[in-house]
Formats: C-alpha cells, structure tokens, sequence
C-alpha cells in the first residue's frame, strides 16, 4: 500500500490559555505566543468565545473576526520592528 502526499494541514491557529494575565495561542506552523493584555489590549474584556475564535486565513495570518483584529506572526516574532500598539 501506498500514501499519498500530504494535504493541507488539518489544525489552524488556536487560543490554548487565557489566564489573568493575557492570552496564550499556537499558530499553524506550531510556534507558541503569550499576547500580555497590557500589550494587547483587545482580548483583556472580550467574551471568552470571541477569543476563542482565531481564524488563520493564510499562514502567519491571524484574525478575531468578532474583535475585528488582525495580527501577523511577524509582528508577534519582531515587537520592535513595529512600535505602534493599541492603547
């Protein structure tokens, strides 16, 4: 018997934690993130089911769409290559 090629990858982005703190969330390549809400203000009195929704559309691409949010890994990998923040 023989297998076929490996599809698309089956898990997308995901929200693992949210603690008092901030939101933890794991991208579909598998690299992991704490987004401190001091830092990320959006997600601190959001409903915990519009968090819970992170959608990846593209990889490295990540959107709430209940919370109108967007952020890239990028942004998340390289901070202070991108110093404007919410307030």
């Amino acid at each position: 018997m023989h297998s076929s090629e490996p599809g698309e990858p089956i898990s997308g982005a995901e929200v693992t934690a949210i603690t008092a703190g901030g939101v933890a969330l794991r991208a579909s390549d598998g690299s992991e993130w704490f987004l401190p809400f001091e830092e990320y203000p959006w997600f601190r009195e959001a409903r915990v089911d519009a968090v819970l929704r992170v959608e990846e559309p593209v990889p490295g691409q990540l959107h709430w769409p209940e919370l109108d949010v967007d952020l890239s890994t990028e942004i998340l990998r390289s901070p202070d290559h991108y110093p404007l923040r919410a307030g």
